[in-house]
């Protein structure tokens, strides 16, 4: 099983030389670049410019397995604005195109949201709305993902939507395209559920994890917490994993990252993303033995 890192656990302006070779230093094997509205990585971006990122990653001996996206949270995917959802389709459309030429499968995507305490203008949209605008762009944008063969993994996020496993199962059974799944964040399940249900429940829906760790007894974005320190059950999840026949990326993304020297973060929490690893690969992690 691969591990990798994202950088959401960075600023949309991060030095991706820097970045790059840091990841690689702690010894991750991918790295997931992020799409932004004027970042490294945006809509005006050039194939010279994607084919670069790509070069950077590859000269560093990094992978990239996937491509992330910050701006739609800013363009609702389901908004009540017509000319809002048709920016938000294009954001992922120009997605598909950077993973495309990166050589990666997956992008990950914000589903839209019903409420949002993240954008700087949020709307309120109607659940059940949502749900059907949500089903059909996802319907609309599969044929892209199809052709370019890249996957849409619709991210577990905190938009006060999809709150259910069977709820996704069911919207991936209706999109009815193998190209569009989940991209499932383990720690952003504890302020609901359980991640280890999720696995089962969705089983190979799933396109990629995100690895990260959440303590119930605090609130907020301040309760994500280094990876073993919060309440996701690792070896119940990794377990899951193993059933379901997971054996692609697990990505760390430390999101909201330490205050102070965030690159930090690269490297010590390296040994929680070995450990996992090896659980979910079935081996004897006991620490200290060889």
């Amino acid at each position: 099983m691969k591990k990798g890192f994202s950088l959401f656990s960075f600023t949309e302006d991060a030095d991706l030389s820097s970045k790059f070779s840091l990841v690689k230093r702690a010894g991750y094997d991918g790295v997931e670049p992020v799409m932004s509205e004027n970042g490294y990585l945006n809509q005006r971006s050039t194939e010279g410019e994607i084919l670069g990122v790509g070069r950077l990653a590859a000269d560093c001996g990094l992978e990239i397995p996937s491509v992330g996206v910050w701006s739609l949270w800013e363009n609702n995917l389901v908004s009540d604005d017509l000319r809002i959802r048709e920016k938000a389709r294009d954001i992922v459309k120009k997605q598909i195109e950077i993973a495309a030429l990166l050589g990666a499968d997956t992008i990950l995507v914000v589903p839209g949201y019903v409420g949002c305490d993240f954008a700087s203008r949020p709307e309120r949209i109607r659940y059940d709305i949502a749900y059907d605008r949500c089903v059909e762009a996802l319907m609309s944008l599969a044929s892209e993902a199809e052709r370019s063969d890249v996957h849409i993994g619709i991210e577990n996020v905190w938009n006060r939507f999809l709150l259910s496993p069977l709820e996704v199962r069911n919207l991936i059974r209706q999109v009815g395209s193998t190209h569009v799944g989940v991209y499932l964040d383990v720690g952003n399940v504890i302020y609901t559920g359980y991640p280890e249900d999720w696995i089962r429940i969705l089983g190979t829906c799933i396109k990629k994890i995100h690895l990260s760790d959440y303590r119930r007894e605090q609130a907020g974005l301040g309760a994500f917490v280094d990876l073993l320190a919060g309440d996701v059950d690792f070896p119940e999840m990794a377990k899951a994993l193993r059933e379901i026949g997971y054996d692609d990326y697990l990505t760390l993304e430390m999101l909201p990252n330490y205050k102070q020297f965030p690159d930090v973060s690269v490297f010590s929490n390296k040994c929680a993303v070995d450990l996992i690893a090896g659980m979910a690969e079935g081996k004897d992690v006991a620490l200290g033995k060889r």
